[in-house]
């Protein structure tokens, strides 16, 4: 079988934390004293951090959306805020339907290489998986929201992260990328990659087929269906 590249969103796709991430970012920005009601009409599925940060600043007229060292102070805030709530929280983490018999399945693929493509900045990123008990480890390649703010640059760093595992930096079929947004399934298009989703975020499946989804899925509780998927 030829090597496959196979990187899964976080929030929605292989957990929920609910409320932390929002809780945490809204209370980081707290001090530039904006109404809550503003931030709440924003979304923050298949987004960058740092994308909602500068969306609710801009929804604010605040500058700071224009300064990236205001950006980056707020997401270094964030995340000792996100550390402390899922500490508050411990336990109301939940991995989605299928999550953990499919990594596990995966994981005794010798020609898979587990990733993360994640809108989160690393760090958040590790947070959030320890406390749903991932091992940030076991996905041998990522690309962050810390890399970019933009979600479709992402891809290209994450395979060319993946090129020491392929001998070359892999695109086309030899890259799945596995989300529960629009955002998700056509963030890979520029490298050609397959998308494969699943509608445990905020998105049905006709959304996420219209975006362009090779395969949608309710859940990942289909193991042997979504490997065929994700490997065939």
């Amino acid at each position: 079988m030829t090597r496959v590249l196979v990187l899964f969103d976080i929030d929605g796709t292989l957990l929920l934390t609910p409320g932390a991430g929002r809780r945490a970012i809204t209370s980081a920005m707290a001090d530039r004293m904006i109404d809550s009601e503003v931030w709440q009409r924003i979304r923050f599925d298949g987004k960058t951090d740092p994308q909602i940060v500068r969306e609710m600043l801009a929804a604010a007229g605040d500058a700071g959306a224009d300064d990236p060292e205001a950006i980056e102070a707020i997401l270094t805030r964030y995340v000792d805020l996100l550390e402390a709530e899922l500490a508050r929280t411990a336990g109301s983490t939940r991995l989605l339907p299928g999550v953990s018999a499919l990594l596990d399945r995966l994981d005794q693929e010798a020609d898979v290489i587990l990733g993360l493509l994640t809108g989160n900045v690393v760090r958040g990123a590790g947070l959030k998986l320890r406390s749903g008990g991932l091992d940030p480890a076991r996905f041998r390649v990522g690309a962050y929201g810390s890399d970019s703010p933009h979600r479709p640059d992402l891809p290209a760093i994450a395979v060319e992260r993946a090129a020491p595992f392929f001998g070359q930096v892999p695109a086309g079929d030899m890259v799945v990328i596995i989300g529960d947004t629009p955002a998700d399934v056509t963030c890979g298009n520029a490298i050609g990659a397959r998308a494969v989703a699943v509608a445990t975020g905020s998105y049905d499946l006709a959304a996420l087929r219209a975006a362009g989804a090779r395969h949608a899925f309710e859940d990942l509780a289909d193991t042997d269906t979504v490997l065929e998927a994700l490997l065939g």
